[in-house]
């Protein structure tokens, strides 16, 4: 294997906003993977990007890519209703998957790409890069040496931009069915981080609504029905007894961002960020020991897995991932989040749908 793992990029349209933030420059300035083949739908926007980013080759079938001899591993960052297709050719053809979240469009098809990418024995990442942020790291540490003592509450609150206008091509997210909406993506992220400082849910009660029943097309001048969820308030109790409250939002204008509240009976720590907890920003963590006054608390370094020069924003976290991907392709050890991972969240999702749909409190596996 060469020194960098080589990618082959299922996605890698240059015009694509989420790559263009975050993968495609997370991907060249990353010490340990290189852009060695780049697959889009056309020729031309294959080669396209294959000159953009300096790749050695271009597909326009995804089945061809992953069964190239010359790629170790496979990004999968398309639409969610495309991410089923393209992960289980890759797991096939045996090359390591790393693919956004949410891992399918529903828990069958995750729950089936976990098995076989298992029963394949590739290694497997997902973007669940809350995981790897170094604040929120930190944060699982501190809590884990005992610094709030007996953890007594928490809730998250993260409102973010969600406009009623907007062009036809952003509208296919309408379609709960197609599970890309503020339930799976928004609220999957924050309440996924959550639950890796602070442990998971043993009780949950739910309400997912749709306040904005009609997105408008500003191309087309019409008026759309959308029944994808756009806020979701859960309450409950987590293993550790903590009380738990997480309100996720989706706003017309100025969405105040993320902020994550723990309180125990020895301590205090806030963490918050303009956006949300997988963001690339660098989150503030705040903490009060012992009725000490609140105060900002330094990250350790040694949650930084990059080179001092590489990006920051939105690259960052996804940097750190790619990192840990690559190291568990070397040595067979995955300390990032993996398809098994994304499968005990599709799974806590889905409990918190039933809770919602049933207004009943519910247990969690």
């Amino acid at each position: 294997m060469a020194d960098k793992i080589r990618l082959g990029f299922v996605g890698a349209n240059v015009n694509s906003t989420w790559s263009n933030q975050s993968h495609f420059p997370a991907i060249l300035a990353s010490p340990d993977v290189e852009m060695t083949a780049v697959c889009t739908t056309r020729p031309e926007s294959a080669e396209e990007a294959r000159q953009r980013f300096g790749a050695k080759l271009a597909f326009h079938d995804f089945n061809t890519m992953v069964a190239s001899d010359e790629i170790d591993a496979v990004a999968v960052v398309v639409r969610v209703p495309s991410h089923y297709e393209p992960t289980r050719a890759a797991i096939e053809a045996g090359k390591h998957v790393l693919t956004e979240w949410p891992l399918g469009r529903n828990t069958a098809e995750a729950v089936e790409l976990a098995d076989l990418a298992r029963s394949r024995g590739v290694q497997t990442a997902v973007g669940l890069q809350s995981r790897v942020s170094p604040a929120l790291m930190y944060v699982k540490e501190l809590l884990e040496q005992g610094y709030v003592g007996d953890m007594l509450s928490c809730s998250v609150n993260t409102f973010r931009d969600g406009r009623p206008e907007r062009h036809s091509s952003n509208t296919w997210q309408r379609d709960a069915s197609l599970g890309a909406n503020t339930l799976t993506i928004a609220t999957g992220h924050v309440i996924d981080a959550l639950r890796f400082v602070a442990g998971d849910f043993s009780r949950v009660a739910a309400m997912v609504t749709t306040q904005m029943q009609h997105w408008y097309e500003t191309d087309t001048e019409r008026l759309v029905v959308t029944n994808s969820p756009d806020n979701v308030r859960v309450s409950g109790q987590l293993k550790n007894d903590a009380a738990a409250a997480v309100h996720v939002g989706a706003v017309p204008w100025a969405g105040s961002g993320y902020r994550m509240e723990i309180y125990g009976l020895g301590g205090t720590l806030i963490v918050t960020g303009s956006v949300s907890s997988q963001r690339g920003e660098m989150l503030r963590v705040q903490g009060a020991e012992g009725g000490n006054v609140l105060q900002d608390l330094t990250i350790p370094q040694r949650f930084f897995y990059l080179p001092d020069d590489f990006p920051r924003g939105d690259p960052f976290n996804i940097g750190q991932l790619y990192t840990l991907f690559a190291e568990s392709i070397r040595t067979g050890e995955s300390r990032q989040p993996t398809f098994d991972t994304a499968v005990g969240l599709h799974r806590f999702i889905d409990t918190i749908k039933q809770a919602s749909d049933t207004g009943q409190e519910l247990p969690v596996s």
